[in-house]
């Protein structure tokens, strides 16, 4: 009678690992839960057991894994999957609404670094940049602002300097070297400049007063930025310089002939466009520019330009900026396992 007892005890055992097994073989593909003795639980899409082990395609990563069989709680296992059917997956639920302030927050802190090539976004500490593309593959260089030799600062400074009234173009920067540090590949490079307070760009500084020769003494085209400079309503210009020995010279210009139907010689005007969120604005040249060296100079109203220039030269064949910010490829959010709720 023992015998018989234990006999059955055992065959008992059996039926119902053989239940389990039976029960656990395979899923219908939907996403569900292998959930662990430890508490833990695996997201999966479907799984099956083999013997000892329990094959499933995970819904977070890819491929197919394996995990042992003892490991798997199956009562809890299966208790989940009663309560959370194929046609109730929440995969193919509605996703739920998201706060509007939420999204708002998120599109502000888009806008403080927006993506301006593929895996290419503006940086939150440098202020004026320029988009490049180095044998085919787009980076960002920053851009030096620069007055001769009396300001070498990466933030945006208004300079001032009063000239006489003179009848001819005459020199009104002169910039070091025969070639600027930044060199673009491009004859149509992107500027874009940081705006606002939150910018780390310094306001202080003064305004030059352009001899425009009698002209241009009504209304102003550009905001009228004075001492605090940097609006988004003045206007960009790409200035060509004048290489000579050792130096690269700026002439002045006449702001108030600016968007007239002829072009000023070496002056290249810009088209502006203020980007979401109003943090940062793109700077383009209405034409390509030839082969040469330049700056980006500032015009704040029909007499005035700002002295503090950003310098760039335009070679095809020039090494590659030392600085450039390159791609960073998104890489994949990891999901680690979960305890059960």
């Amino acid at each position: 009678m023992v015998a018989l007892g234990l006999a059955l005890g055992m065959a008992g055992e059996g039926y119902a690992q053989r239940t389990a097994l039976d029960a656990a073989q395979s899923t219908a593909p939907h996403r569900t839960r292998l959930i662990l003795k430890d508490g833990s639980y695996q997201v999966v899409l479907s799984y099956q057991v083999k013997g000892k082990v329990v094959s499933y395609v995970s819904a977070e990563r890819d491929g197919t894994e394996e995990i042992p069989f003892d490991l798997v709680d199956w009562d809890a296992t299966h208790k989940w999957e009663q309560k959370h059917p194929a046609d109730g997956d929440a995969s193919q639920a509605p996703a739920p609404a998201i706060d509007p302030e939420l999204l708002k927050e998120e599109a502000d802190r888009a806008a403080l670094t927006p993506e301006v090539a593929p895996n290419l976004s503006l940086p939150e500490l440098d202020s004026v940049l320029v988009l490049d593309y180095f044998q085919g593959a787009p980076e960002l260089v920053p851009l030096v602002q620069s007055e001769g030799e009396l300001n070498h600062e990466t933030a945006h400074n208004i300079l001032k300097k009063l000239i006489e009234p003179r009848a001819a173009p005459h020199a009104i920067v002169t910039l070091k070297g025969l070639a600027s540090l930044r060199q673009m590949h491009v004859n149509e490079p992107a500027v874009y400049l940081r705006l606002g307070d939150d910018s780390g760009i310094s306001r202080s500084g003064e305004v030059f007063k352009v001899d425009t020769h009698g002209a241009g003494s009504g209304t102003a085209k550009a905001g009228d930025a004075g001492a605090s400079g940097g609006s988004p309503e003045s206007w960009y210009v790409m200035v060509r310089t004048d290489v000579r020995t050792d130096s690269r010279v700026i002439a002045s210009f006449n702001p108030a002939l600016l968007g007239g139907a002829h072009p000023q010689e070496d002056v290249t005007e810009t088209k502006t466009e203020v980007l979401p969120g109003g943090h940062w604005m793109k700077i383009t040249p209405k034409r390509p520019l030839d082969f040469g060296e330049y700056v980006l100079m500032e015009v704040l109203n029909d007499q005035e330009v700002n002295l503090g220039v950003w310098d760039f030269g335009v070679h095809p064949v020039a090494p590659d900026n030392k600085d450039a910010l390159k791609p960073v490829p998104k890489r994949p959010v990891g999901l680690e396992r979960r305890g059960v709720n």
